[in-house]
């Protein structure tokens, strides 16, 4: 998925700034002194890759195996459990891989083309609902030949396919411990990755050891890696303070940051890493809501919402207005919404809603999750209540559901207005327009816009130069903002916090901003 001729963006993701020491890993510790504890406030909705197109891949991509992968400073997809994989023809319609001799799964299968092939199939045979299946749209056909190589054939071009095989949602699975029509839910992995899972407790914590059977890129710096998941960053930060846990990704809030970065020479002894980020907030609308259906009262929500005042109030540096689902730092990145609206405007709403006759304050819930974006979530979207309420026209009830139940509820279209989060599948303009529309949108509400699925998409998709395809992605761009569907709001930066004693946070998140577990490790005194 990360293919492009233009790399930039992937390289600025890639490129992080340790803010603080230096030192080497002790090559003398235990397993005890080479265990690293990491807090996140993002815990995994599920287990099994054929279920995940969420925060879940931070889990996967440490205890599973996929045919390509990112080495640590890679901007394109290179072989892992593959040997080698690559297109066979000039139309990007078939590709083969062929894979590492040897492999094995945690439980003793062996890893071969059969095993690929079946991990593949039971995606798009169970095809999840708001689940990966919807990346596999161009997929055709597995083939194997012999017990070795695997040839992928599609349905139309896609140059962007190897790195959709990159993600962690195409993890190969042990064909003897996943069903091929149901996902697995026993609180288990099985898998050929960098660690094995020792043991899971949902909502709390998993306990990932050095698998002494894997064989692919990952040049492991710690021998064993214990996850905490916290329901809010406030303990979190008190945890990492205390050294309960040795680093933190996903969830700090903007006051934590900033603290942090202000007292990193203190007592505490904590460090900050920043990556630029492609990680967006949007809202979606449900075209099947009374209010929500109605495209007057979605241009007039878009015109009152101030994103300077938001990122402000709620975010204080640590994010930037977004005015397009493409972000900064992509390719094909506009200001659409900022072009077609401007500056919030509520007489310019007001008329709006007149013109289609709404007189009367539109009343309108917002639904939001507690435990999957960061402790800010809720202030952003009392803000958001603030801004729309302001103005007279609106009236919004805010509520809000933990992850689990947040997905099922807009999957199954109960919620009028909703915010999303999206961190980056690939670092391409493909990745920010193509999950959301379609009938199969990551949204969980289908979006049928045909101009983008049917004609600019599969134009884009024939171009290996991903500097080329700008003019489809404007074009796309300016759907969205016609229909206002999905409304982007900000676009972040990411941080991992740590103790100055740990080393690798500037390496160890990829492309994708996955956390790469092995990239951490206890520094010590030269």
């Amino acid at each position: 998925m990360f293919y492009r001729s233009s790399l930039q963006a992937a390289a600025s993701l890639a490129s992080l700034s340790l803010l603080a020491g230096c030192g080497l890993l002790s090559d003398s510790g235990s397993e005890e002194e080479q265990r690293i504890s990491v807090g996140t406030t993002s815990s995994p909705s599920t287990l099994d890759p054929a279920a995940a197109w969420d925060g879940s891949w931070e889990l996967m991509r440490n205890v599973f195996q996929t045919l390509v992968s990112f080495p640590t400073g890679s901007t394109s997809p290179e072989p892992d459990a593959a040997e080698e994989c690559g297109f066979t023809d000039d139309t990007s319609m078939t590709y083969r891989c062929t894979l590492r001799p040897g492999l094995k799964f945690s439980n003793g299968e062996k890893i071969d083309a059969e095993a690929v092939k079946y991990s593949m199939d039971r995606i798009t045979e169970i095809r999840v609902k708001g689940g990966p299946a919807g990346l596999l749209g161009s997929l055709d056909r597995v083939e194997t030949e012999g017990d070795d190589t695997v040839v992928f054939h599609l349905n139309k071009a896609d140059a962007t396919f190897p790195f959709i095989l990159a993600t962690p949602a195409m993890s190969l699975v042990a064909p003897g411990d996943y069903p091929a029509d149901s996902i697995r839910d026993d609180g288990k992995v099985t898998g050929s990755g960098p660690y094995v899972l020792d043991s899971y407790e949902r909502g709390k914590q998993a306990e990932l050891t050095r698998n002494p059977g894997y064989k692919g890129f990952a040049d492991r710096k710690n021998d064993a890696v214990t996850i905490r998941y916290f329901k809010g960053s406030a303990p979190m930060v008190e945890a990492l303070k205390a050294k309960k846990i040795d680093a933190t990704y996903r969830g700090l809030t903007a006051e934590e940051v900033i603290g942090i970065e202000d007292d990193k020479k203190d007592e505490d002894g904590l460090q900050i890493v920043e990556s630029v980020g492609a990680d967006i907030r949007f809202l979606v609308f449900n075209p099947e809501d009374p209010a929500a259906g109605k495209l007057a009262v979605r241009r007039a929500v878009a015109q009152v919402v101030d994103r300077d005042a938001l990122v402000a109030k709620v975010y204080r540096g640590t994010a930037e207005p977004l005015y397009s689902m493409v972000p900064k730092g992509i390719a094909g990145h506009a200001t659409s919404f900022f072009d077609s609206f401007g500056d919030p405007d509520v007489a310019k709403a007001r008329k709006t809603l007149s013109g289609a006759g709404i007189t009367e304050p539109v009343e309108m819930t917002f639904w939001y999750t507690t435990d999957r974006y960061g402790s800010s979530t809720a202030p952003e979207f009392a803000e958001l209540k603030r801004q729309l309420e302001a103005s007279g026209l609106f009236r919004i009830t805010l509520k809000s559901a933990p992850w689990k139940s947040f997905q099922e509820g807009f999957n199954k279209g109960h919620y009028p207005v909703f915010g999303r989060g999206w961190f980056p599948d690939f670092p391409d303009p493909d990745n920010f327009i193509a999950p959301f529309v379609g009938k199969d949108s990551v949204t969980g509400t289908p979006y049928l816009a045909d101009e983008i699925t049917q004609e600019l998409l599969p134009s884009s998709r024939k171009e290996s130069d991903r500097g080329a395809v700008s003019e489809q992605f404007k074009r796309a761009q300016e759907i969205l903002v016609e229909d206002v569907r999905l409304l982007p709001l900000w676009q972040g930066k990411l941080y991992v916090a740590a103790g100055e004693d740990i080393g690798g946070g500037e390496r160890a998140l990829d492309p994708q901003t996955v956390m790469q577990m092995w990239e951490l490790y206890r520094k010590t005194s030269w």
